[in-house]
Formats: C-alpha cells, sequence, structure tokens
C-alpha cells in the first residue's frame, strides 16, 4: 500500500495502478489528513476496508468539469461540507461575510459555495443523473430533517430533498458509511438501501417502513411554528442509539423523509484503531506555495481523547451530532500518537490539548448509558448532577501523567472546554488540584455563559452559585500551591430567556469582578439546537413555555453593549439599555454605576433610582455581530475573578 496522500488528480490514480475509484469524496475544504478531519476519517476508513478512495477538494461549483476530474466512482460519491456548515463558515451572527476561512489554503473566503452540501450534490447529480449520492459531514448532520435556517430566516425542508441526494450518514459515520460501502458493493441498489442504522433515505412508499413514530407534516409546521417545537423535541428526545426511534417526516402526504435510528457508538477498541489509520497528518502539499490551511495550526500537536458530550447545553448541537454517550481512546493510543507528535521537527515541547466536545469527559455519565441508553428525558448534569453520575477523573489524571512523562513534552495544555459542574460532583478533587498545578499557563478559559439563573435554566447550564463555587475552589487552590492563575469566562449575549434585565445583572456581575471581556458571543442561531428551535418558535421545546426572545438587531446591540459597558463606543446604547430596563440608578458617579452622566444629563445622580423594569419589547429581526473592538481603557486580564472572586 502506498502511504501517502489518497489521489486528488488522475496522475495520482495511475500512480497508484487506479482505472476508477470506488468511492469519490467532495469536500468543501481543502485536503487536510489528519483525523481532526471528518474526510480524513471516513476517506481512510474506507481505505482500511479495501475501497479505492479519491478526493475532490473545494470543487469550482460553478464548473461541472470540476467534479469530474476523477471520472465516474464504481459505487459513488460522498459529499460533505466540510468540518462546518457552510454557512457559519460564510457569516458571522449578523449575517456579515467573515473575512477568512480557515479550512481554505491561505485562508482566502470564497472557496466554497453557501450551501455547499446541496449545491455540491446538485452539480453531481446534473452530471452524473444515475450516481449514488451519500451526504455527510455535520451540515447534512444537523440539516437531515426540517429545520430553522436562520440565514434565510424560514423553517426548511431536508436536505436530502433539496440536495437530490440519495443517502445522509449522520453523526459519526464510521460504522455507517462501512455498511453503505459493502451494501452497495454487494449490488444492491441504493434506493433499496433503508436499513442501515445513522441514515436517513427517502420514499415515496411507507410501506416499507416499520416500527416508526410519525412527525408532524413539513406543511403543518410552516404553517404552525408549535408543531415544529413537538417536531424538534421528539427528534431531540430520540438521539440516543439505544432507544432512539425510526422517525418518519411526511411531505404533504406525498413523500416521506425517514431517520434510521443513530449508529452505535464506537468501542473503545474501534476508536483506537481510526486514530491508527495511515494519516499523512498535514495539508496537502500542494497547498504550501499559498501558505497552507490556516486550521492545522490549532489542532496539530493536539490530542483528540474522547467523543460525545452528556452536558447537553441547549445551544450546542452535540447531542443532535455525536450524542450524549462518551467514547474514548486507550491510554495506549493517546502516547503512541503523542509519541509521534514529539517526532515531528517543528514539535517544541508543547502538547496543546488532550480532550474532545468535554476534555474532563472519559466514559459514560453512568454505567446505565452502556446497556440502556442516555435517558430521554433527563439531563445528566442540569438542573444538578443525576444521583447515578459517575463523577471520576481518576482514569483522565492517569492518561495526563503518562503524557506529561514523554521524552520531549514541556508540558501538555488542556484547551478544549471542561465542565466545571462535573468537576466539582467529583468530591476528591485530585483534578483541581492537577489542573492548577501542571495544566494551566496563567489563565484557564471556563464558560458559564451567563449569570442570571433565568438564563442559564434556557441554555442548561448550573445556576450562577455552582459558577461561583468552582471560582471560590479554584482560586483556594492556586493560592495552596503557590500559583497566580485566572480564570477567562467565556460570555453570551442575547440567548432566549434574556431579556436587558438579565443583561443589567451581568454588567453588573462584570462590574463587580472589575473585568470587561475583549469579546462577546452573541447568541448563534445553528441549525438543531434547542435554542434555535426557542428563538424560532417562541417556545421552549422541552416544556412548550413560551420564552422571551431578544430578536431585535437593536435590542441585541444593547444586551451585547452591555457587557462592554466600558468602551466609551458603547456609551450610547448602554445609555439606552439602562433607561428602558428601568436601571437609571446605574448611571451616576457611585462606584456601583455602570456609566456617568454626560454634561446636559439630567435625574442621574448614583443614588437609589427606578428599578422596576423588565426589560425591553422584541420584535422579529436579525442577529447582531458579536463585537471584537478594544475597549479605549480596560483593567488587565490579571483582574479576572481576582478583585472580589465569585461576585
Amino acid at each position: 500500500m502506498i502511504h501517502d496522500y489518497l489521489p486528488v488528480c488522475r496522475e495520482d490514480m495511475e500512480r497508484r495502478g487506479w482505472e476508477q475509484c470506488d468511492f469519490v469524496y467532495i469536500s468543501g475544504d481543502a485536503y487536510v489528513d489528519h483525523p481532526s478531519f471528518g474526510t480524513a476519517i471516513i476517506s481512510r476508513l474506507l481505505e482500511a476496508h479495501g475501497y479505492k478512495v479519491g478526493i475532490i477538494p473545494q470543487p469550482d461549483w460553478k464548473d461541472p468539469a470540476s467534479v469530474q476530474i476523477l471520472g465516474k466512482p464504481r459505487l459513488g460519491f460522498l459529499v460533505s461540507a466540510g468540518n462546518m456548515d457552510s454557512m457559519v463558515n460564510h457569516y458571522s451572527v449578523s449575517k456579515k461575510r467573515r473575512m477568512q476561512d480557515s479550512y481554505t489554503p491561505g485562508g482566502e473566503m470564497g472557496r466554497r459555495p453557501d450551501y455547499a452540501a446541496v449545491v455540491y450534490s446538485n452539480l453531481l447529480r446534473s452530471v452524473y443523473p444515475d450516481a449514488p449520492i451519500i451526504l455527510g459531514g455535520i451540515e447534512a448532520s444537523l440539516r437531515r430533517l426540517a429545520h430553522y435556517d436562520y440565514w434565510s430566516n424560514r423553517l426548511k425542508r431536508s436536505i436530502l430533498l433539496d440536495a437530490q441526494a440519495d443517502l445522509i450518514s449522520y453523526g459519526m459515520g464510521e460504522h455507517s458509511i462501512i455498511e453503505i460501502a459493502d451494501a452497495l458493493d454487494s449490488g444492491m441498489d441504493v434506493k433499496d438501501i433503508t436499513f442501515i442504522n445513522g441514515t436517513v433515505f427517502k420514499t415515496r412508499d411507507l410501506s416499507v417502513v416499520y416500527d416508526y413514530k410519525l412527525l408532524p407534516d413539513y406543511d403543518a409546521m410552516k404553517r404552525d411554528k408549535k408543531e415544529y417545537a413537538k417536531s424538534f423535541y421528539v427528534q431531540y428526545s430520540n438521539t440516543d442509539p439505544v432507544t432512539g426511534r425510526r422517525l418518519v417526516e411526511p411531505y404533504f402526504g406525498r413523500e416521506f423523509v425517514v431517520q434510521n435510528p443513530p449508529a452505535a457508538p464506537l468501542t473503545q477498541e474501534e476508536m483506537d484503531q481510526v486514530y491508527a489509520l495511515p494519516y499523512m497528518r498535514s495539508y496537502h502539499p500542494s497547498y504550501e506555495a499559498q501558505g497552507g490551511v490556516p486550521a492545522i495550526r490549532e489542532i496539530k500537536f493536539s490530542l483528540i481523547s474522547n467523543r460525545g458530550c452528556f452536558g447537553a447545553c441547549s445551544f450546542c448541537a452535540l447531542t443532535f451530532h455525536q450524542g450524549r454517550i462518551i467514547q474514548a481512546r486507550s491510554h495506549e493510543s493517546l502516547v503512541e500518537e503523542a509519541r509521534m507528535l514529539t517526532e515531528e521537527p517543528d514539535f517544541k515541547g508543547y502538547i496543546h490539548d488532550v480532550g474532545g466536545p468535554t476534555a474532563n469527559f472519559r466514559f459514560p455519565a453512568c454505567e446505565k448509558q452502556l446497556t440502556k441508553g442516555a435517558c430521554p428525558n433527563r439531563q445528566c448534569l442540569y438542573p444538578d448532577p443525576c444521583r447515578n453520575l459517575n463523577a471520576d477523573h481518576s482514569d483522565y489524571i492517569a492518561l495526563l501523567r503518562k503524557l506529561r512523562a514523554l521524552p520531549k513534552v514541556k508540558k501538555v495544555f488542556i484547551r478544549s472546554g471542561i465542565r466545571f459542574d462535573y468537576l466539582l460532583a467529583d468530591k476528591k478533587r485530585e483534578f483541581l488540584r492537577e489542573l492548577c498545578e501542571h495544566h494551566v499557563s496563567g489563565q484557564l478559559k471556563v464558560a458559564p455563559e451567563h449569570v442570571a439563573d433565568a438564563v442559564l435554566s434556557r441554555m442548561g447550564k448550573p445556576k450562577n452559585a455552582v459558577y461561583n463555587q468552582f471560582v471560590k475552589e479554584y482560586k483556594e487552590m492556586n493560592k495552596r500551591i503557590g500559583k497566580e492563575q485566572y480564570l477567562v469566562p467565556y460570555l453570551m449575549s442575547s440567548h432566549p430567556g434574556s431579556t436587558l434585565t438579565e443583561a443589567v445583572e451581568l454588567a453588573e456581575y462584570l462590574r463587580d469582578l472589575g473585568y470587561m471581556p475583549e469579546q462577546v458571543q452573541d447568541f448563534y442561531p445553528t441549525p438543531s439546537t434547542i435554542s434555535t428551535c426557542m428563538y424560532y418558535t417562541g417556545l421552549d421545546p422541552r416544556t412548550m413555555e413560551p420564552v422571551y426572545v431578544p430578536t431585535n438587531p437593536h435590542e441585541k446591540a444593547m444586551q451585547r453593549a452591555l457587557i462592554q459597558y466600558r468602551n466609551p463606543k458603547n456609551y450610547d446604547l448602554v445609555k439606552e439599555a439602562l433607561i428602558k430596563a428601568g436601571r437609571t440608578d446605574l448611571i451616576g458617579f457611585d462606584k456601583k454605576c455602570l456609566i456617568r452622566p454626560r454634561p446636559g444629563m439630567t435625574g442621574f445622580g448614583g443614588g437609589a433610582g427606578n428599578r422596576t423594569g423588565s426589560g425591553a419589547g422584541s420584535s422579529r429581526g436579525t442577529g447582531a455581530q458579536s463585537s471584537g473592538r478594544k475597549p479605549a481603557k480596560k483593567k488587565t486580564i490579571r483582574n479576572v475573578h481576582k478583585k472580589k472572586s465569585g461576585s
């Protein structure tokens, strides 16, 4: 077997002695043969099972010849928009075009189309009308059934229909893609492949589908947002591979999109095998002249230790994509990969990360999940840790110690998120000591997201008191070991449930902390999250209760400005927000005030002003851009959680 990049042109095929590929993989990303890229994993896995796979990265979607350079494959085309949804890749929350694409050579923007999976698939269908087309990747996975599309501000039908594709391999597709490949290789028509878990297919004959749950008709959901909220929660409650039902979504009663139950999670042995495949571990050398692919910088010296997340934050799509059951690699697999990293010529002694969606999750939340699945109507950590939760960091600690002990390794960082509520649920606190002593370099980034419990409950995050407890213990641990290290909190504005009242509460918290973040994440409604469903319908799909949703661009700008109230450019927005929220007591010269009155302003003296406001009204509209502007004057990062820790 040739150990090289997979073919990207006819010359590569000839060098391998191939006349035809079995599969041609079309991706919206540049070709990076690294296990952090879905294209690399799926193509290398197919190769390991004896299939010939060619890659067409970022074809010119305006030129049909660009998808024909490798010829028609024997079994079919695989299509992915890339590691990100193409619309998130292209646009900020304010729907403004981004300046850089980290998954493209040289960071050049514009090398993939909007709604890339649909565009590529339709282009293929026009050239190869009879070729099987299988969609995969996060864009197809999260749009597999009817979904709210923020960029067009409408409910879109399943991507399978718009793309004219035959199948979707959703989630982490290792199991399903091999079953699909073997079925096609056996001579089965793609239209008869209706039985594989982790796939979505379409049919006009519902008699071929068994043991299913019928979702509302697409037309009914378009007419009534309440019907969509109901449908979404049924989907959300059927994301588990053990308990998940087969779902059928009708389209005007004439066509049906069928989602089979999720594929089984990978075993540890299977995870090890996937990450031991012969990746080249870098971008294709043809990109060198353009400066390479920027995305490689963050992941080249990082280790993926797990998949899945039982944290289930409302604004996160991981439940829909990777699922809630943790899958982890063995210590031996990770240590072996780390040794490989240390032999790279540009390795400087630092492993940048050892983690996954949540770094400190190494096993399923409880033993029951392995046989009975994750609870469909309960969460593991919210509103409080489940009494069956196995909060134990001992395996992760042992892994980190082995990695630290490797020759040439100076330091092992943990940069993917940790769940501080899970850390606190582990009564031993050994991991907190290890974290502070060995895996933080001055600052630890954590994600409380907000401080108002009313908003946190909509986010599926723990109460603010839990975060305050972590702040207290983090500070005490660093004092105990003689280190001066700080917390950098990630915060989100304009999440469903946040009125101006809660936004002001967050601003007061930051005032007491003596900290103003340089960047603020405005809530971004991406496909297939609970929060996006709330944004679109105004209902919490878990309870069907009405939810206040800040969608008016001006109000969203005010909520964002309150988090950066010290920035002089935000003065007018902050003043307007405080007046509308009935918090003019925060305009004045008292130390508790957020802003001072300007000359000519009357009625503001910093006393006990009106505090009866409940937030501004909302009208439907687009989002507001996340602000990356630097303030004219701010406290240094060293003051974060130092001036008044836990306040």
